[in-house]
């Protein structure tokens, strides 16, 4: 994917449109603090408690799923730089893309 090195944005902090630089950083993924969910514990046996645990432990472990395993892609994470005040501020919501090319 294509993108302008530079653009223009709203900065918070100027309160103005200015000329924000565009540059990639490391996506911070939601779920790496917590990696299996309060359900997903419960399937794979690592819930508290005893006795039947309903429809969380009757279903396979998530392992076992169809659709896990890596995407083949990963989302992408853009930090713009206000060049007036020097102010950075993130992308909120990341693409899915292979390759990132600043044009």
């Amino acid at each position: 994917m294509k993108l302008p090195k530079t653009t223009k944005r709203l900065c918070k902090s100027c309160k103005t449109h200015t000329e924000h630089k565009i540059s990639q950083a490391k996506r911070r993924t939601p779920g790496s603090a917590h990696p299996l969910g309060k359900y997903a514990k419960k399937r794979t046996g690592f819930g508290k408690g005893f006795g039947n645990l309903g429809k969380y432990g009757s279903k396979p472990a998530v392992s076992k799923f169809k659709m896990t395993g890596a995407k083949t892609t990963k989302k992408l994470d853009l930090r713009y730089e206000c060049t007036t005040c020097k102010k950075m501020s993130v992308q909120s919501k990341g693409i899915r893309v292979k390759r990132v090319e600043f044009v």
